[in-house]
């Protein structure tokens, strides 16, 4: 039994590595636990004359055996054939959360009824005569049904991201299997269902208030805008995977792992002139006390200026390099033609040295891609006390390095503060998703952000000028 679940492991991470999942290694306490099945005499929720109508898992296991098939029945054959929705004996309360989802589908922009509704509801009612044969068909029903929503979510969302890692790319279909799969998997299946665990935290945000705008009968431009939003929360991985979220929106950052929310930050993003991009990727490494490659645009309109106007680059703890290979030569600041830099008839290489004020904090956090983005800490803490944080060239800046890395590295990391360039590599490679949301809760229902990047009225045309 041990054996079959470690083997579910490795199968689903090669199924979701294509979809952009990766299954967090927190799922494998999951899946090594006790598949404990309670008497039902003791289930809280069953009068004594219900008893008679409640069957024993063993005996619907046997029956999803039986009756399951293709890869669904694989799904379960990597879990003994353990009912998902009848756990206790019959079918909980998750399937009534789920057809909820389902009715409400158009939410999703899907329709309600290609998932018949009624078929699944007269198969659970038909299951409370307690028959296995029964409970199972309903069983195989509802996770079919769950394959088809979750795949039907995952398909072709209309918001774009740039993929830096090939791997974060969205499946074009997701296996019922591999849905199913991670159903099983997720622990306690009643929260994974809830919480639309196959989905972003995010998602489910917009989703409700989308659901709470309409229902508020708000103009059509805010429920465009939701839309916007949901289309861009699709992108996002749900909870159970091991990555972190940056949302350019709000200026916030979230990370997640085993299906929980474990961290949040402020987070410092680009200005409308040096925007920080939708963009995916895989963050692999950190780099303790590193210097900052200041960008050819500031050397030109800012360093360049402080040096014509009489400052050093000694005083500024800056220093000119021959170029941008990995062993460049250092260049006496005296010979460099600063006119012609500042001009932008040339273009120097200049980098601040690490140090207490140096612009990166004491570590950056990389993910390869083309934009040059990447995370880092900042000695500028006053930034954050700001509610506009769209104060930075793209990159990221942290409220919290140090607790965002401990996370990353499972330790805290002790780095020799007079040696630049410290490179620790994290202990597995996480995925990293920046987005872009332009609305949020608030007392009155939903709060409209700044379009500060104008991504919204690039979609929309320009008609979106709703504000709550």
């Amino acid at each position: 039994m041990l054996f079959s679940r470690i083997l579910s492991l490795l199968i689903l991470s090669t199924l979701f590595a294509g979809a952009g999942w990766i299954v967090p290694p927190a799922s494998a306490a999951a899946a090594r636990a006790p598949n404990v099945a309670h008497p039902a005499v003791t289930h809280p929720a069953v009068t004594d004359l219900a008893v008679t109508h409640l069957a024993v898992p063993e005996a619907i296991a046997g029956e999803i055996e039986r009756q399951a098939s293709g890869r669904l029945k694989n799904a379960y054959a990597r879990h003994d054939f353990r009912p998902l929705w009848a756990s206790t004996g019959r079918i909980g309360p998750e399937a009534d959360t789920f057809l909820g989802f389902l009715e409400s589908a158009d939410l999703d922009g899907l329709k309600p009824s290609s998932y018949k509704i009624a078929k699944l509801r007269q198969v659970i009612e038909d299951s409370r005569s307690g028959d296995p044969g029964s409970i199972a068909l309903a069983e195989l029903e509802l996770s079919k049904a769950l394959a088809r929503y979750v795949a039907d979510l995952r398909r072709r969302p209309k918001a774009r991201m740039a993929y830096a890692d090939e791997r974060l790319k969205p499946a074009k279909k997701l296996r019922e299997d591999a849905v199913v799969g991670a159903a099983l998997l997720a622990q306690p299946f009643a929260d994974y269902v809830s919480a639309m665990g196959w989905m972003s935290p995010h998602y489910l945000r917009m989703r409700n208030l989308l659901a709470l705008a309409r229902g508020q009968g708000a103009p059509p431009e805010l429920l465009a805008r939701i839309r916007l939003n949901l289309e861009r929360a699709r992108l996002l991985p749900g909870p159970w995977v091991h990555h972190i979220v940056v949302d350019a929106g709000s200026a916030r950052l979230w990370y997640y792992q085993a299906g929980k929310q474990e961290g949040t930050m402020r987070v410092v993003v680009g200005t409308a002139e040096t925007q920080t991009p939708m963009l995916a990727g895989m963050m692999q490494y950190a780099i303790f006390n590193p210097y900052w490659n200041i960008p050819t645009y500031l050397a030109r309109k800012n360093i360049a200026q402080k040096v014509l106007s009489g400052r050093t680059l000694a005083s500024m703890r800056i220093e000119a390099l021959s170029d941008w290979s990995a062993s460049p030569a250092r260049l006496d600041p005296a010979k460099v033609d600063w006119q012609a830099v500042a001009s932008g008839a040339q273009e120097i290489r200049l980098r601040e040295l690490p140090g207490p004020a140096n612009s990166m904090g004491k570590v950056k956090f990389l993910f390869p891609n083309d934009e040059g983005i990447y995370l880092h800490d900042t000695p500028n803490t006053d930034l954050f006390r700001k509610d506009d944080r769209h104060l930075s060239n793209g990159c990221i800046r942290l409220e919290n390095a140090a607790g965002l890395g401990k996370w990353l590295l499972g330790k805290r990391i002790r780095f020799n503060a007079k040696q630049p360039e410290q490179i620790v590599a994290l202990p597995v490679p996480v995925p990293v998703y920046l987005t872009y949301f332009t609305v949020t809760e608030s007392a009155d229902g939903v709060q409209v952000l700044p379009d500060v990047y104008g991504h919204d009225r690039q979609v929309t045309g320009g008609t979106l000028a709703y504000s709550r």
